[in-house]
Order: C-alpha cells, then sequence, then structure tokens
C-alpha cells in the first residue's frame, strides 16, 4: 500500500483569479450533466423536451393574447360575426395552451422529483464506495473527515440542483429568444434594455454565493462537533455518563454556542444578500415601468394597436423575468459547482493501492516474522514501534505486555495490512506482506479489536461478519459460538441466534459487556481457514475465572495456529509460549513466563505488583 501524504494543496473553488474564478468552476457542469444522464437516460430526456416545450409556451401565449384582444377590438368595431368567431377560437387556443403549459410544468416537477431520489442513491453509494476504498491512516485523519463531512452535506442534492438549473436556463434562453425576437419589431432598444436590466443582480448573486460557499468550507470542523456533540447527547450508548456525569446541559451548551457563531455569521450574509438584492432589484423594476410607459405613449399616438400593446407588454415582462431568472440560475448554477467540487474533491482522493499478488509464501513453516520493524503514524514526530524483531512460529502462542500506548495495538495493525511499516518488514511463510494479495492475506488472520463493534444486527450476522462469505451459514454460528463460548447464553435466547441484538430496531436485545466479549471472540472462530488468530484484550469485561476458563479454552480451540493475544492480566498471559513486553514502542523483554520472572525485569516488577492485589 502507498503511503499518500498531505501533499500540495489542491486548488480549492474561491481561489481562482479574475475570470477564471467565475468560469474555472463551471468545470464540474459536464460532470453533473452525465451523472443524472447516467443515472437515467429516459428521465433526463423526459426533462429536457418538457423544458424545451415550457420555454416556448410562453411567448405562443402571449402571440395569442395580441390576436384576443385586436380580434375583440376589430367586432366591436365592425359587428362582424366573423372577428367575433375569431376572437373565440384565439380564446380556445389560448386555453390550450395555458393548459399544455400547466402539463409541462407538471410533468417537469414529476421528472425531477423522480429524479432527486435516483441521484441521490446514486450519490451516496458513490460516497460510500470511496469510503470502502480507503485506508485506515486516511479514516484516522481530521482533514479526512472534513471532505467527507462537506462531500455529504449537499452533495447528494447539488447535482440535480445544477442540471435542472441547466435545462432552466435552456427554458428561459429559449423564452428570451422568442420574447426578444418579437420584441425587435418594436424597437432594437427593448430588448437592449431588457438585456442589460438583470446584470447587476446577476453580479451581485454571484458574489453572495461565493461568499456563502466559503463559509461552508470553514465550518466543516464545527458542523462535525454539532454532529458529534448530538450523537452523544441522543445515543443510548452514552445516556448512563451523560446521566450520572450530569453532562447533558455542558454539551448542549457547547452545541448552542456553535449554532450561534454560525448563525451570526448566516445571518449578515443574508441580510446583505437581501439588501443588495432588493437595490439592485429596482434597477430591473424601473426599466420595466420606464419601457411600459414608452409602449403606452406608442399605443396612444397610434403607433402599434392596443393588442400590440399587451402582447409587448407581456413579452417585455416575461422577457424580463426570463432574463432575471437566466442569470440568477447561472449564479446559482456557480454555487452548485462550487457545492459539486466537495464531493469530487473527496471522490478523487488517492485510494491506497495494495500491489502485491502472492497467495502463498516459499517457507509455510516459517510462521509470521517482525524484522527490525520502525513505525510513524502519520503526522508524528516519533515513532510507535522502534525496532522490533519477533518471531511467532506455527501452533505458537504469543502474549504482548505493556502500558497503553506502547505499541501493542499498533502491532496488530501492521499484522493485517492496515498499516505498513516505515523500516524494516513484517513476512508470512517467509514472504514480505507487501507481496501478499491483500484478500489473500486477511483470509488467513483473525482479529478482535478491543474495540471491536458491537452490530445492530442478528446475534448471528454478529458473528458471521467474521467470515462475510459465510455471513448466513447458522451451522458455522453454532461451531464459531461452541468455539468462542457464546453458544450456552445464545441457545437460552428465545429466537437464539436470530435474535436481534441492541436497542435500535423493535425487538432488540442488549447484551452484557462479557456477553459482547464472547460473541466478538466466537467472529474470530468464523474464518475456518485463518492460521492467525489475534486477541487484543478479549476479556476485558470479563471476570478472572471467566477470563481463565475463556483462556484454557482457547488454547485448546487454537492449539494447530499461530494467536497473539494483548492482555493486562498476567495471571493470562503467563499461559503463553512468548511473552513480549514493550515499552515506548521498543522490545524490552523477551521469553517464557519462567524466563522473564527469573530475569527479575519490568514483567516481573509488574507481575508481583498485580499479584499482590489478589493477596
Amino acid at each position: 500500500m502507498q503511503a499518500h501524504g498531505h501533499g500540495a494543496r489542491s486548488q480549492t473553488p474561491g481561489e481562482f483569479g479574475g475570470v477564471g474564478r467565475y468560469l474555472g468552476v463551471f468545470r464540474y457542469s459536464g460532470r453533473a450533466l452525465d451523472l443524472v444522464w447516467t443515472t437515467s437516460r429516459g428521465l433526463t430526456v423526459a426533462f429536457a423536451v418538457m423544458t424545451v416545450v415550457a420555454g416556448l409556451l410562453p411567448t405562443a401565449i402571449a402571440f395569442v393574447g395580441k390576436l384576443i384582444v385586436d380580434a375583440v377590438l376589430l367586432a366591436s368595431e365592425t359587428g362582424s360575426q366573423e372577428h367575433l368567431e375569431a376572437a373565440i377560437w384565439a380564446v380556445v387556443y389560448e386555453a390550450g395552451l395555458v393548459v399544455a403549459m400547466a402539463g409541462a410544468q407538471r410533468a417537469l416537477s414529476v421528472c425531477e422529483s423522480l429524479l432527486r431520489v435516483r441521484l441521490g442513491q446514486r450519490v451516496n453509494v458513490m460516497i460510500l464506495e470511496k469510503a470502502l476504498s480507503l485506508s485506515l491512516a486516511q479514516f484516522e485523519d481530521s482533514e479526512f473527515y472534513d471532505k467527507m463531512t462537506r462531500a455529504r452535506r449537499e452533495a447528494s442534492a447539488r447535482p440535480l440542483s445544477l442540471v435542472k438549473r441547466t435545462f432552466g436556463s435552456m427554458q428561459n434562453t429559449i423564452s428570451l429568444l422568442a420574447s426578444g425576437g418579437l420584441l425587435l419589431s418594436f424597437s432594437p432598444w427593448a430588448a437592449l434594455i431588457l438585456a442589460i436590466a438583470g446584470v447587476p443582480a446577476f453580479i451581485a448573486e454571484t458574489k453572495f454565493s461565493g461568499e456563502a460557499f466559503r463559509l461552508f468550507r470553514w465550518r466543516a470542523p464545527e458542523t462535525r462537533m454539532q454532529a458529534y456533540l448530538e450523537s452523544v447527547i441522543a445515543r443510548d450508548h452514552n445516556a448512563k455518563e451523560v446521566q450520572i456525569f450530569g453532562l447533558g446541559n455542558l454539551f448542549l451548551g457547547r452545541y448552542r454556542d456553535i449554532f450561534r457563531k454560525i448563525y451570526a455569521e448566516d445571518r449578515n450574509l443574508t441580510l446583505r444578500r437581501g439588501v443588495w438584492g432588493f437595490v439592485l432589484g429596482l434597477l430591473s423594476t424601473l426599466a420595466f415601468y420606464g419601457t411600459y410607459g414608452w409602449i403606452v405613449l406608442a399605443t396612444a399616438a397610434g403607433v402599434i394597436t392596443i393588442g400590440a400593446m399587451t402582447m409587448y407588454l407581456l413579452l417585455f415582462k416575461q422577457g424580463q423575468a426570463a432574463f432575471s431568472s437566466l442569470l440568477t440560475a447561472i449564479g446559482k448554477m456557480y454555487e452548485d459547482n462550487l457545492y459539486l467540487s466537495n464531493l469530487y474533491e473527496f471522490l478523487e482522493q488517492p485510494s491506497p493501492t495494495f500491489a502485491g499478488d502472492a497467495t502463498s509464501g516459499p517457507n509455510p513453516g516459517d510462521g509470521v516474522r517482525f524484522e527490525d520493524v520502525t513505525f510513524f503514524y502519520p503526522g508524528a514526530d516519533t515513532p510507535s514501534l522502534r525496532n522490533v524483531n519477533l518471531h511467532l512460529r506455527p501452533g505458537q502462542k504469543l502474549a504482548l505486555v505493556g502500558e497503553n500506548g506502547s505499541g501493542k495495538t499498533t502491532l496488530v495493525k501492521l499484522l493485517a495490512r492496515l498499516y505498513e511499516p516505515s523500516q524494516g518488514r513484517v513476512t508470512l511463510d517467509g514472504r514480505d506482506l507487501r507481496e501478499w494479495n491483500v484478500d489473500a492475506l486477511r483470509r488467513r488472520v483473525g482479529v478482535i479489536f478491543q474495540d471491536f463493534v458491537r452490530f445492530q444486527l442478528l446475534v448471528g450476522e454478529n458473528i458471521g461478519v467474521g467470515d462475510v462469505d459465510n455471513i448466513n451459514d447458522e451451522g458455522e454460528w453454532q461451531r464459531a459460538g461452541e468455539l468462542g463460548m457464546s453458544h450456552p447464553f445464545i441457545e437460552k435466547m428465545t429466537k437464539g441466534y436470530n435474535t436481534q441484538l441492541g436497542r435500535w430496531f423493535k425487538g432488540g436485545r442488549e447484551l452484557s459487556g462479557g456477553q459482547w466479549q464472547k460473541i466478538a471472540l466466537s467472529r474470530a472462530f468464523m474464518r475456518r481457514g485463518a492460521d492467525i488468530l489475534v486477541l487484543d484484550e478479549p476479556t476485558s469485561a470479563m471476570d478472572a475465572e471467566a477470563e481463565s476458563l475463556i483462556f484454557e479454552h482457547f488454547g485448546e480451540a487454537t492449539k494447530d495456529q499461530m494467536a497473539i493475544f494483548i492482555s493486562h492480566r498476567f495471571s493470562t498471559v503467563r499461559m503463553a509460549d512468548e511473552i513480549v513486553v514493550l515499552r515506548a514502542g521498543k522490545v524490552i523483554e523477551q521469553g517464557s513466563h519462567e524466563d522473564l520472572m527469573q530475569m527479575q525485569g519490568q514483567y516481573a516488577h509488574l507481575f508481583n505488583l498485580q499479584a499482590q492485589g489478589y493477596r
């Protein structure tokens, strides 16, 4: 797996200079259109067709309105039946066009609703698929969480919003061209005024959209903290300590403080956006009524008919609305592109590459070796492991002992290839782990970490996740349950292995800490092909008698397998074939229990210190 540093900071939207600042960000428009197109071609085509229809109909309605007014005036002047029938038929035509317009708008709404659901699902799946492809190092990086938070917030709605605005822009452009074409017959100046009036509002909208986006990016840590505080207050497994320690008001106060800070920034932006929008919107109003007066004077002078006056006024109003909507849509498209940049910034993060393809080693009896291994966590100045050398042979049991932070769990992460050594190498069967196919390697290793996941699933599924290929095999559930010593209490449950665990779903049952650890231990036994079992504090929630029984049983159940276990209880550690004592990432003592006791070093000191507590 290749190591990835932060590298050069990618250019973020809003950092473009001059015209490039506004145009460069539109590079995501094509990708959004492609995303919507591949989500549903049929709906996208229907959306486009209805957009064109909805763009043409307003001008057609205005033109028919002119015919109605002129026909009515002629009928009243001449009393001609022909002119009266022409007026009535024009009314019928307009009614048909209005019905068609309503149908087109309704069809657009239906297409949008269906696309929103399908596109939202697809974008969320893309985000989750990307998350599954990333390394543990990326998950442990706060910047990664900021990127994922920004990607998940609004990103599922923005592609459709962008496409909707694109189609809306097409509709407004069609309406504008049709209205402008007819206005040219009155005066080219009227068409020019129509075009110029909406520009100031567009510039202001684009400016404030950029500011709103920059606020959004800066707030990622605060919004994550808000979400975290909300989960601490409202989640079931936090409720005990929140209530006992009286943490509710403290966390709720911090939640409110973050909101007040965010709200103050939003309020200032909203007020400035509203004031400037009103002031610049007055220009459009003045332009409309100035042109209105001009058309009225032209009608009074007999230059145009009353019907033409009605049409031109309606066309100018429609054209002004279309042009204003077009410019606003472009500003909003700019904003949508900014938010989409978050989605693609996350999706384009480099995923770890596993170059190895080996499925076996040249020396199957060699077991596991750590050869002069040193490891730095990303961004750390001091190593978590320093020049570690270990050898675990087939059938051997190895115990890791040391204070918290001494590197025990880090060593396990390297063995499972969640990380790779900064220096040195780890081998299995004589082959460097970096040369192994990662899936083949992980099938050989069964790991249960101290902070194992308590899935809100059935009992059997909680065990079955240890081997996803057999997650629904009830026979394997029971076999693993018996090996992990969870079967006795599971069979007493009403639904046995089909009992729902956790309180999130109806009928769910909660287990004690010790029972959960037996479930996790059973999970480790699901993999029949695993010849390396790693248990990180597997019995911390059990009493001493239960722990002793577990380890005795574990030793018998894994007599042909390599096993590494981490424990702070020396009464169980002494059962291991070899004990390794770690301090600050270095191996300071190594040997059997008897050997280490004779050395009278750190292990003997800790063993005697703990033993005094039982005297």
